[in-house]
This record gives C-alpha cells, sequence and structure tokens, in this order.
C-alpha cells in the first residue's frame, strides 16, 4: 500500500501536467479543478509551429550532450586514476571532490559571468557546456570511483603481464568492465544539465537559450499561459523518458554496482 501511494504522489504532477496541457484557460484557472473537459489539441499545435520552442529544444539538447560528453573525457579517467593510486589522504581528497558539489551554485555564479565577460565566452554553447562539466564533474568523479573499485585488480594485473601498458589497460580493460557505471554517469549527467536553470539563464541570453529558461517566456506579465506552458513542458519530457527506457537496463545495473559504496 505504502509502494503504491508513494508510486501516485510520484506520479501526480506529471498527470497534472498532461492534463492542463489539453486544457483551456478557462479551464485551466477553473477554481475547484476540472477533471473532466472537453481536451484541444490548441496548444500542441501553437507550440509545435513556434520556432523558438524548437531552439530552445536544439539549444538544451548541444549543451546537454556537449556536458556528458566532456565530462565523462575528463571525469572518467580521473575517477580511475583516484581509485587506483593510493597515496596519504587520498580518501580525503575524493570526499573533497564530493563536497565541491555541495557549494550553493549561487555563490559561483558571479566569479564565472565575470569571467566569462572578460574570455568573450557569455552567452555561448561552450561557455555553459564548461559551466556545466564544472558543476557535475565531482558526482561523474565521484560515482565512477566507485565503479573501479569495485573491478578486481587481478584482472589488470594480468594484462600487465600480457605486456599491456597503463592507458592500454584502462582502455581495453577498465572501459570496458565498467560501461554500465559509465552509461549510469552518463544519463544522471545528462538529465542534471538538461534541468539546469540558474546558470543557463544568467550566462545564456538570446543566443543560447535552453528549454527550462526558454519556458519561462510562457509566464507574461499579467497572464501565465498555461496551456502552452504545460504543452511545452510535457514535449521536452520527451528526450528525458527516451533515455531512461532506452538504457533502463544499463542504468539500474550501473547504480546497484557499489557506485554508492
Amino acid at each position: 500500500v505504502a509502494l503504491y501511494t508513494f508510486a501516485l504522489w510520484s506520479f501526480f504532477p506529471l498527470y497534472w501536467l498532461l492534463n492542463t496541457s489539453f486544457k483551456t484557460s478557462k479551464d485551466a484557472l477553473a477554481r475547484p479543478p476540472t477533471f473532466i473537459f472537453k481536451p484541444i489539441m490548441k496548444n500542441y499545435i501553437e507550440v509545435i509551429k513556434n520556432n523558438e520552442v524548437w531552439g530552445y529544444f536544439l539549444d538544451s539538447l548541444i549543451v546537454a550532450l556537449g556536458t556528458t560528453c566532456f565530462g565523462l573525457l575528463i571525469g572518467v579517467p580521473a575517477a580511475y586514476v583516484l581509485a587506483r593510486f593510493k597515496f596519504k589522504g587520498s580518501a580525503d581528497f575524493g570526499f573533497w571532490i564530493l563536497s565541491t558539489r555541495m557549494t550553493p551554485p549561487i555563490a559561483m555564479l558571479i566569479p564565472f559571468f565575470i569571467m566569462y565577460l572578460k574570455l568573450g565566452i557569455l552567452d555561448t554553447h561552450i561557455g555553459l557546456i564548461i559551466a556545466h562539466v564544472g558543476l557535475n564533474l565531482s558526482i561523474i568523479v565521484w560515482l565512477m570511483r566507485g565503479f573501479y573499485e569495485e573491478i578486481p585488480l587481478e584482472i589488470e594485473e594480468a594484462s600487465y603481464v600480457d605486456g599491456s601498458s597503463f592507458f592500454q589497460t584502462f582502455y581495453k580493460i577498465a572501459v570496458p568492465l565498467s560501461m554500465p557505471g559509465i552509461s549510469a554517469v552518463g544519463i544522471i549527467t545528462f538529465l542534471f544539465s538538461w534541468n539546469e536553470f540558474l546558470f543557463a539563464l544568467v550566462l545564456g541570453d538570446s543566443v543560447v537559450r535552453t528549454s527550462p529558461v526558454g519556458l519561462y517566456g510562457f509566464v507574461g506579465y499579467q497572464k501565465i499561459y498555461w496551456g502552452q506552458l504545460s504543452a511545452s513542458a510535457s514535449l521536452l519530457l520527451i528526450p528525458v523518458l527516451f533515455f531512461v527506457f532506452l538504457f533502463q537496463k544499463p542504468l539500474i545495473k550501473g547504480l546497484t554496482l557499489g557506485s554508492f559504496k
């Protein structure tokens, strides 16, 4: 019973979002809420015809994929080194890396803005990707470190005996064995970047405007366009649900292999 109650509680916001996307403005603002109404497709049609919404979607896709790729390219080797090379204070250093994720993003926002302004990368895809990589790198390193610590050293030692170098062992042995973990961490990084709002709002403007920032445009000074806002949010859930269902098995397997050790 508790499980069903929790599931109902978790999926109710999604139901409400989809429900509102098929309502007229009158039905969306009705008090008490109307659960029986005549559904309309007008909100979706207006959103699909709105080229700006597709621009937001493309910006989000570029930033999220770029953040995931660059984050994994940097974080996975770093995690492997931390897992295999033990030194005095290595455990504390690993915890320090994780603790950087606990820093309030607002505390880093102004330094990022000033630095980007001087470097000329404000309102660019690469600038927002760098910021998102910085925000998510600690999570990538921390989780992947746990995966590599679960891989038996004997497998890698056998590779060294066969004449493989450190880098060959990493790419040919460690990376294939940790693919479930890399997939899981990649999905988490993608979702964090896809949903990030604060940095995208301040470091982006007219050239780069991701979906969370773009959706804010449906909030007017005197009116909130609930129907179009809900329809846009529903459409932007599709990539998220696609990635989760497509990589469901690697995600579950990866998150149960000791990554939260």
